[in-house]
């Protein structure tokens, strides 16, 4: 295949990028770098340093490559940075996926698959999460991929875009030489592991209150190579038959707190890891797991790594490979 990856630079659509050349495909990557540098893009594939939100830039490459299909990560992702600042996130992340499907729609590029988010269900009714819950994100980033995701319903419904769009929540993990490197970080594995590193002197803990076995919050860990397979197994369901229309969930199912999570990273390091336990955050629900047997049955996907200490293993080895250098 003949794939566009936009966001190609960073931690997810870096991985899906390796994965496909890997795979021998061919594999163009457009990032503009405003969040990763240029030596993250992975190694053997053609690079463009442009902005989703650039039309004409985008247009005249999509005529030049004529894809199979486009896999579209680039945007922000701090929800509590678009609490502060919402009109970057409908900027960055809402009006330049405008620009791209405008782009895709001038040069007869009909195929998408799209990296949204479980934040745009907001609060939980119940857990698991299906794709049938309520949409009702809570910021202003799910807000913002949320208003992507009603744009492709017009797209396909106007236009005949053929689209998936992939939910989840928190991404985990590492493939060598290619792991998580955000700045300034905010996950909580990177986070944990910057202590074990001496990189911090603790992690903290937002509330140890909540209804759950241990009292602290519950979230969904998905292995990054398992989330980079769903987006080809999804480029590859809207190249065949079937009505061009996908929105599943992406997750392991079951959900770690941070408690266990913490644990997991004290048996694989071997460090103590200290904590700080800190009052609850403002509109961090308990618990927050995505259903994905949707995604099983339609795409064939199943995770291979939902271990938590197997996703530690492998985020610790690369934070490990990348602070040496």
């Amino acid at each position: 295949m003949r794939v566009l990856v936009t966001g190609g630079a960073g931690y997810i659509g870096g991985t899906v990028a390796t994965i496909l050349m890997q795979a021998g495909h061919q594999v163009t990557v457009l990032d503009n770098l405003c969040h990763s540098k240029r030596n993250e893009v992975p190694a053997g594939v053609s690079f463009v340093q442009a902005d989703v939100a650039d039309r004409a830039r985008v247009e005249s490459l999509l005529r030049e490559l004529q894809p199979d299909g486009v896999l579209h990560f680039a945007a922000l992702i701090e929800a509590g940075e678009s609490m502060q600042k919402p009109e970057i996130y409908f900027r960055n992340n809402t009006a330049s996926t405008l620009s791209l499907l405008e782009a895709m729609h001038a040069t007869g590029v009909q195929k998408l698959v799209f990296s949204s988010t479980a934040a745009v269900y907001g609060e939980p009714e119940s857990v698991p999460i299906l794709e049938t819950a309520k949409l009702v994100p809570t910021n202003a980033y799910g807000e913002s991929k949320l208003l992507v995701e009603y744009m492709l319903q017009w797209f396909h419904r106007i236009h005949g875009l053929r689209y998936a769009s992939l939910r989840y929540f928190n991404v985990a993990g590492a493939l060598p030489g290619r792991g998580e490197a955000h700045e300034p970080e905010s996950h909580l594995i990177p986070l944990i592991l910057d202590v074990a590193l001496g990189r911090r002197e603790k992690i903290l803990i937002f509330g140890e209150d909540y209804d759950t076995p241990d009292g602290t919050c519950i979230r969904d860990y998905i292995h990054v190579a398992d989330l980079a397979d769903a987006h080809i197994l999804a480029l590859n369901a809207l190249l065949g038959a079937g009505d061009g229309k996908l929105i599943c969930n992406l997750g392991n199912g079951s959900g770690f707190s941070v408690k266990e999570v913490i644990e997991s990273a004290r048996r694989v390091t071997g460090h103590p890891i200290p904590v700080e336990v800190r009052p609850r955050r403002a509109g961090d629900p308990a618990r927050l797991v995505a259903g994905s047997e949707k995604a099983k049955r339609e795409l064939g996907w199943t995770p291979k790594i939902t271990d938590i200490d197997a996703i530690m293993k492998s985020a610790w080895e690369w934070q490990q490979v990348r602070y040496k250098h």
